[in-house]
C-alpha cells in the first residue's frame, strides 16, 4: 500500500506534515513531564498545574475546526506558521508564569492554539487535498506515525534537558524547535488535488456540510467514540509521571515509557493506515477501543513494576494516535474531502472535551483521594463503551473489499 507515495511530490508532501506533526505532538504530549517540577518550582499545587493543561486540551481541540476551516477557505500556509509562532511563544513564555492564571494563558492557550494549529484536522486535511485518492490511507498512516515519533523522541529528550538545565530551559528548547519548523510549511502549498471523476464533491459551501454533518447520527457516534479516546490519552499522558511517582519508581521510567508509546504508536499508526485501506473503519476502531480495557484491566491486576509499565506502555501505544486515521477516513467517507479538515476538526474538538475531563479529573482525584484508582475503572469503562458505539456507524463498504451490507 506505502508504494502510492513514492512520487516525489506524493512523498514531500506526506512527509512535510509528518514532520510538523512530530513537532507540535511530540512537544505537547509530553507536556506531563513538567507538572512535577513545575509544582517544586511555583508551588501552585498539582490540581492548579493540572487545570491548566486540562483547559489546554480543550483549547487544542477547539481550535481544530476553526484553524481547519480558516485552512479549507484560504489554505494551510498562514495557519501553520502562525501556530508554529504560537507554540514557541507559550513555550518561551511559561517560565514566566508564576500563577495559575499565567499558566493557563501560555500552557492552556497559547502554546494549544499553536500545537492544535499545526495539527491533525490541518495536515491530514491539506493532504488529502493535494493527494491523489489511492494515496490517502497511506499517507494519513505516515503523518500520524510523525506525530507518535516525535513524543517518543521528545520525552527522553525533554526529562534528560530538564534534569540537565531545569524545566525553563527545557521549555527555551522546546520553543527553538518550533521555530526550526517553519521552513517545512512551504512543502504544503501546492495547488489541490482535483476529485477523481467518479468521487467527484458536490461543494454546497461549509455551512451546508457543517449542517448535514451535524444531522447525521454516525457522525455523532463517530464524536462519542473519540471523546473517550480524549479522556484516555489526556488522563494518562498528564498523569503517567505521577502514577509512576506513586508506586515509587525514578522519573526515568515516566519518560521511557511516554517514549514507549510514541515508538509502538508509530508501528501502530502505520498498520492503521493499511487497515483503513482494507477494512471497514469503524471495525479497526471497536478493536482499538476494546483492546484498551483489556489491557488497562491487565495493568490494574500486575504488580506495579519498570517492566510492567514499560509493557503497559507498548500496549497503549500501538493503538494511541492509531484512531486517528480511521476516525478520518469514516469522516472523509461520509462527506468527501472537500471540508475535511473543518468536520473532522469538530471531532478532535470532542476528542479533546473528553481530553479536558481526563486531565482536569486526573488531578482532582490525585489531590483529594491520594491515588487515581478510580480514575483507571472510569478510564477502562469508557474504553469499553467507545468500542460498542462505533459498530452502528454507517459507512460505505471500502473498494475492492467484499463486506457485508451495512
Amino acid at each position: 500500500m506505502f508504494r502510492t507515495l513514492t512520487r516525489p511530490d506524493v512523498l514531500g508532501t506526506t512527509l512535510a506534515a509528518a514532520a510538523i506533526l512530530m513537532v507540535t505532538m511530540g512537544t505537547r504530549q509530553s507536556l506531563g513531564l513538567f507538572v512535577s517540577p513545575l509544582n517544586s518550582s511555583t508551588g501552585l499545587g498539582i490540581a492548579t498545574i493540572s487545570l491548566a493543561l486540562a483547559v489546554g486540551q480543550f483549547t487544542w481541540g477547539a481550535i481544530q475546526p476553526l484553524a481547519g476551516a480558516v485552512a479549507d477557505r484560504y489554505g494551510p500556509r498562514a495557519v501553520l506558521i502562525a501556530g508554529l509562532l504560537l507554540l514557541a511563544l507559550g513555550s518561551a513564555g511559561t517560565p514566566f508564569m508564576s500563577s495559575g492564571f499565567g499558566l493557563i494563558v501560555s500552557l492552556g492557550l497559547l502554546s494549544a492554539i499553536g500545537s492544535g494549529a499545526g495539527s491533525f484536522s490541518v495536515l491530514i486535511g491539506a493532504a488529502a487535498q493535494r493527494l491523489p485518492i489511492e494515496s490517502r490511507a497511506a499517507a494519513s498512516g505516515v503523518i500520524n506515525a510523525g506525530g507518535s515519533f516525535g513524543q517518543f523522541v521528545f520525552a527522553p529528550i525533554l526529562q534528560k534537558l530538564i534534569q540537565s538545565i531545569g524545566w525553563m530551559g527545557a521549555m527555551w528548547s522546546m520553543a527553538l524547535i518550533a521555530l526550526a519548523a517553519l521552513p517545512l510549511v512551504g512543502r504544503l502549498s501546492r495547488p489541490m488535488q482535483k476529485p477523481a471523476q467518479h468521487h467527484a464533491e458536490a461543494d454546497n459551501g461549509l455551512r451546508h456540510a457543517l449542517g448535514e454533518a451535524l444531522c447525521d447520527r454516525s457522525y455523532l457516534l463517530l464524536h462519542l467514540g473519540f471523546f473517550t479516546c480524549g479522556f484516555h490519552i489526556a488522563f494518562l499522558v498528564t498523569h503517567l509521571p505521577g502514577e509512576v511517582d506513586l508506586c515509587g519508581l525514578p522519573p526515568s521510567v515516566a519518560s521511557w515509557s511516554l517514549a514507549i508509546i510514541g515508538l509502538a504508536n508509530i508501528f501502530g499508526s502505520l498498520y492503521a493506515g493499511s487497515c483503513v485501506a482494507k477494512y471497514r473503519s469503524k471495525y479497526v476502531l471497536a478493536a482499538m477501543y476494546g483492546s484498551r480495557a483489556l489491557l488497562i484491566a491487565w495493568y490494574l491486576l500486575m504488580p506495579r513494576t519498570d517492566v510492567t509499565f514499560y509493557i503497559f506502555a507498548a500496549g497503549l501505544g500501538f493503538t494511541w494516535l492509531a484512531t486517528v486515521p480511521p476516525t478520518a477516513a469514516i469522516v472523509g467517507k461520509l462527506f468527501g474531502v472537500r471540508y475535511l479538515a473543518t468536520l473532522f476538526g469538530l471531532t478532535l474538538l470532542s476528542h479533546q472535551i473528553g481530553g479536558f475531563l481526563g486531565a482536569w479529573l486526573g488531578g482532582l482525584a490525585i489531590s483529594r483521594m491520594g491515588d487515581y484508582t478510580w480514575m483507571w475503572y472510569a478510564d477502562m469503562a469508557l474504553a469499553a463503551f467507545a468500542a460498542f458505539v462505533n459498530l452502528p456507524i454507517r459507512e460505505a463498504p471500502v473498494a475492492g473489499v467484499a463486506v457485508a451490507a451495512r
